[in-house]
């Protein structure tokens, strides 16, 4: 391998090139481009790696996160072998840093936990009198640390003594004064042993609260001057022939040019919480001391108003001061080291934080082989990102082949950033691949984990220099959670817990540099495709509004993402003290796709009255978040947040929002999980919801995702509605089916047609009766399954032929009945057969529903049905249309032609029923009503609706084509009339309407009718024997169409003349 490719690997990876598998006989050893060793053994769960380069803990800890594993802490018995059997295999003697699993990292907390009440001594600046006495006596002392937090007075510009300690034999004996500059900063010099240290340490005059420690060392002569936790002045040059003698005074306020009086230099401010030691305190115990950490050395003093005698214009107050370690763990009494072993236990120990030992990293086996897969895969054959960044890289090899231990400093971290970022735009087409975004990601942990002191030193970088910084870790960042490179997260997840690993680095980047961003200016954004960051910065005064912030515009959403901090909050935080607000609001528009639908979100569901069926929880908006540092101190305030709806809409699905944020502690060994605690909805609106949470972090909306359902109630009647509908509409299409058969209908295709829609939805709705007993039973119900899919895509088949059989009447098709019939024959039965059968053959697994015997709505099964429904429709639908159109042209050619004159006044009504009878007749036949279906989610009235249409559909074609059918109702009558003529044969006798002479008659030989049937009428004038006319009416005929029979006597003989109209239909 390549100089080149080597350090670029060293640059991301930090993972080198093994040269045989580890086994579990001995560690695997690792050498890198310095060749330092590194050794791997691995067990059956667990992979420990020692690593020989010395780092301070805080160091050795980033390098551990960057290795996506942590320091080993070796509280468990299969830690405590893995780490044993290494070091011994090893030889290793020296101690090595592990980590106090009972520690937590320091966060944000609720201001009233942070801080606490002081009381403090006041010196007003009405009075130059003022001073208090501390009652003890002091010791000689060889070496002494005294710790004071003070508030100057901003209008105080001359010298003022802060402390004085004057000895019977020597008044100048160690004493704190301070002056302000002409840039309004107050500097603090020593006074030891009389002689005067140079003004140089200083803190800025405004009116805050400042912790100043001061040390010194009779050995060493070493003294030193701290601000606020940082040492500021330092020195040896003191005398180092005596200690500070002793039975002095201690006086707070005034300088002493006498013993115990005499006072010149008075301070006007306030001071609380001195603190006075025998020994020189280290930086990391001033550091702990400033954030109101308890030290366990012992004190001389501390801070007690019963101690402390004052002068009558000195007056008590309460106050409170910011005060992290009251709930947070620090450093203070050192790391954890591991020093030795007694019978197979560690032996604990503690040393300084900022000493430089070897370390065990310790990750699950799974992620370390993938890892190393990761790492030979770059090794081997280097992606084209990486063989780029080689070639980019030569300009900067004294950067890119230091060792971990060097790149710490962040003109290294801004050129690895810089190449970086020229690399990904030069590679762009090619894309990402899943082992660069490994690389890529470490690269921005490590760049995060600068260590404070770092950021603290001005001459590292200009503000420029850090601003830029920034925009190319923001890139960066942005090209890892691309949309693009949504699938590639899966190929690594074993390594990266996922993309909020990188949405944890740009929190600790800028809130680590925030300082250094805003020393220039109050307000920086930063913006790429896929992320806004935005810095804002104010002083907080009487009125002081909570800054707002808000994703980027787009065009199709009005509703953007918004979040900010209450104005109410805003004031509380003046009011405990804050004088600096500074927040960092951060956008996400791409991490969503990057979460894995299919790993569903375990929450309760919101949602248990039974009208909806939970199918699980899903992210369902962008990721905003926030984070509030009051006097560059991070506190956790409340906050607001909308967030739009970032899911489609689907048909009998709803969205039920939850506001969530990210917990990074909620479960650690995988990067953190959605936490709702402390989270609430405000309102919920059309495509965005409103929230509210006590706290900030990274925040977003969870839809829990549900299937429509109805309740109990209405459940149960739409079985009830539907059995009965199905009953009456299966005995309305028996009836139909029965009364073609019985009347005897003429032999036509349309008939055909009808019978064979009749069988089909018949068997259909029977089918659909007897689905609910047939659940019970798996096979049972499969088989009903098919059979409704069968008969109910029959009954479809044969709407679409009722629609082309009424389109051939109504434009001219050129082919024979017989031929017509038989496609009939193949669309009505041969299409649902052919197409049960392929679903079944494709998808036999998937075919039925879990819970009722019909097809998987689930699944793409039920587009066996949905799909040819729709097709029938909307043919139906057109020739509904085509029907109407002709209709409403022949109305009209009708009316015009009737009467002329009139045509205008009757064409209304005459369009109108020319439109509404077709529509009426033809709707359920082409099964139009089932276009109801499609809004059946929306109401349950819409679903009574849908049932009551189609349910009742047999009912229906029984009244349209039965018993308004002309075709039906002529042949019952035939069926009557021919049973009233065999009725009035059978009561007649005469063989012939001209008897012969030989038979005479004198009458009918029967009763003679009643003059009130309807059927008959009399002649004129009473009645006589001598003369009878009967008159039948043919029901048949118009009403001016009768036959008269008359009955005439005739020279003496009873003779019968038969008179009769032709019908004027004839």
């Amino acid at each position: 391998m390549t100089g080149v490719l080597r350090a670029g690997l060293i640059l991301f990876s930090f993972v080198v090139v093994c040269e045989s598998e580890p086994t579990y006989a001995g560690p695997d050893r690792i050498e890198d481009s310095q060749g330092q060793s590194r050794l791997v053994h691995l067990t059956s769960q667990w992979a420990f790696q020692l690593v020989n380069d010395s780092l301070s803990f805080s160091r050795a800890d980033s390098f551990c996160r960057g290795q996506f594993s942590s320091l080993a802490t070796l509280d468990q018995s299969d830690e405590r072998e893995g780490a044993l059997e290494l070091l011994q295999q090893t030889g290793l003697l020296s101690p090595i840093w592990v980590r106090d699993a009972s520690k937590t990292a320091s966060k944000s907390v609720a201001l009233a936990k942070q801080y606490v009440q002081f009381s403090a001594l006041t010196f007003p600046k009405e009075s130059h009198e003022g001073f208090a006495r501390v009652n003890m006596s002091f010791p000689a002392l060889a070496s002494v640390s005294l710790c004071v937090r003070i508030q100057w007075d901003p209008e105080r510009n001359e010298v003022s003594t802060i402390f004085s300690y004057a000895a019977p034999v020597f008044t100048n004996e160690f004493q704190l004064r301070g002056q302000m500059d002409m840039q309004g900063r107050v500097l603090l010099a020593l006074i030891i042993h009389g002689k005067h240290l140079p003004y140089k340490a200083s803190f800025p005059n405004d009116g805050l609260w400042h912790h100043i420690c001061v040390t010194w060392s009779r050995s060493s002569g070493h003294w030193a001057i701290y601000v606020d936790g940082v040492k500021k002045d330092m020195g040896s040059d003191t005398d180092r022939s005596k200690d500070i003698h002793g039975d002095g005074i201690l006086i707070l306020g005034q300088d002493q040019d006498s013993f115990g009086g005499n006072f010149t230099e008075p301070f006007f401010g306030n001071i609380t919480d001195l603190q006075v030691w025998n020994m020189s305190l280290e930086t990391r115990h001033v550091s702990a001391l400033n954030a109101c950490a308890t030290l366990t050395q012992k004190v001389l003093f501390s801070w007690n108003l019963d101690q402390i005698v004052s002068h009558p214009v000195v007056k008590e107050v309460q106050t409170h001061l910011f005060c992290p370690a009251v709930h947070q763990w620090m450093e203070l009494q050192g790391c954890r080291t591991l020093q030795s072993w007694s019978d197979q236990f560690p032996l604990f120990s503690q040393a300084d934080c900022l000493d430089t030992l070897p370390f065990i990293c310790r990750s699950s086996r799974e992620r370390y082989l993938k890892m190393r897969q990761i790492s030979d895969s770059q090794s081997f054959q280097p992606t084209a990102f990486m063989n780029h960044l080689m070639n980019l890289s030569n300009k900067t090899q004294p950067v890119l082949r230091k060792q971990a231990s060097g790149l710490s400093s962040l003109a290294q971290m801004s050129a690895l950033l810089e190449v970086s970022v020229q690399a990904l735009e030069d590679t762009q087409q090619e894309g990402l691949q899943p082992t660069d975004m490994v690389s890529l990601i470490q690269l921005l942990s490590l760049t995060a984990d600068i260590p404070a002191q770092t950021l603290s030193d001005p001459s590292n970088q200009s503000q420029n220099s850090i601003q830029e910084l920034s925009q190319h870790f923001i890139s960066v960042a942005d090209s890892i959670i691309s949309e693009d490179n949504a699938l590639k997260w899966q190929a690594i997840k074993e390594v990266v817990n996922g993309p909020m690993d990188v949405v944890k680095s740009i929190d600790e980047m800028v809130t680590s540099l925030s300082p250094r961003l805003m020393a220039e200016t109050d307000y920086l954004t930063i913006h790429s495709s896929n992320i806004k960051l935005e810095v804002q910065q104010q002083r907080l005064q009487e009125m002081s509004r909570g800054p707002s912030f808000c994703g980027p515009e787009t065009e199709e959403n009005t509703n953007l993402d918004c979040i900010s901090v209450p104005q109410q909050k805003i004031q509380e935080l003046r009011n405990t003290g804050f004088h600096k607000l500074t927040v960092v609001n951060t956008w996400y528009g791409s991490l969503r796709p990057l979460f894995n639908p299919e790993e569903n979100i375990t929450m309760v569901p919101t949602v248990t009255d039974g009208s909806q069926r939970y199918l699980g929880t899903i992210l369902g908006s962008s990721v905003i978040s926030t984070t509030v540092l009051g006097d560059d101190q991070p506190v956790s305030m409340a906050a607001h947040f909308q967030l739009q709806h970032r899911l489609q809409n689907l048909a009998s699905i709803v969205y039920e929002p939850v506001c969530a944020f990210w917990d990074f502690d909620l479960t650690p060994e995988a990067g953190g999980w959605w936490n709702t605690k402390g989270c609430e909805v405000v309102s919920k609106q059309y495509g965005y919801t409103v929230c509210y949470c006590n706290h900030t972090t990274n925040f977003a909306l969870l839809l829990q995702v549900y299937e429509v359902q109805r309740s109990p109630e209405n459940k149960k009647a739409l079985q009830v509605l539907t059995f009965i509908a199905c009953g009456v509409s299966l005995c309305g299409l028996l009836f139909t089916f029965i009364l073609f058969i019985a009347v005897g209908v003429p032999k036509s295709d349309r008939t055909t047609v009808h019978k064979n829609l009749i069988v089909a939805l018949g068997i259909a709705e029977l089918l659909l009766m007897c689905s609910d007993w047939a659940s019970s039973n798996e096979a049972a119900c499969f088989m009903v399954t098919a059979l409704l899919h069968l008969f109910f895509m029959a009954s479809f088949s044969w709407m679409l032929v009722e629609g082309l059989l009424l389109w051939s009447k109504v434009v001219s098709v050129n082919i024979s009945e017989d031929r017509r019939m038989k496609l009939y024959y193949i669309i009505g039965w041969g299409l649902p057969v052919l197409i049960v059968g392929v679903t079944l053959a494709v998808s036999v697994d998937k075919y039925k529903a879990d819970d009722h015997c019909w097809l998987n709505v689930k699944t793409d099964t039920i587009w066996a049905f949905v799909g040819p429904v729709i097709f029938v429709l909307a043919v139906n639908a057109v020739v509904l249309c085509r029907v109407v159109m002709v209709t409403v042209s022949s109305a009209h050619r009708r009316a015009k032609m009737l009467s002329p004159s009139s045509a205008s006044k009757m064409q209304t009504f005459d369009l109108t029923w020319a439109v509404t009878r077709p529509v009426l007749i033809l709707l359920p036949v082409l099964g139009l009503t089932w276009l109801c279906g499609v809004l059946v989610h929306l109401s349950v009235i819409i679903a009574y609706v849908f049932i009551s249409l189609n349910a009742f559909q047999g009912l229906y074609i029984f009244l349209v084509y039965a018993v308004y059918n002309s075709e039906v109702r002529n042949a019952i009558k035939r069926i009557k009339e021919k049973r009233k003529a065999l009725s009035f044969t059978n009561c007649s006798q005469p063989t012939s309407f001209l008897p012969s002479q030989r038979a005479p008659i004198t009458s009918w030989g029967c009763n003679p009718l009643a003059p009130s049937s309807p059927e008959i009428s009399e002649t004129s004038g009473p009645p006589s024997t001598s003369s009878t006319s009967l008159v039948i009416k043919n029901e048949s005929f118009r009403k001016e169409s009768l036959v008269s029979f008359s009955l005439k006597p005739a020279s003496g003989n009873q003779v019968v003349q038969l008179t009769g109209f032709r019908p004027s239909a004839c």
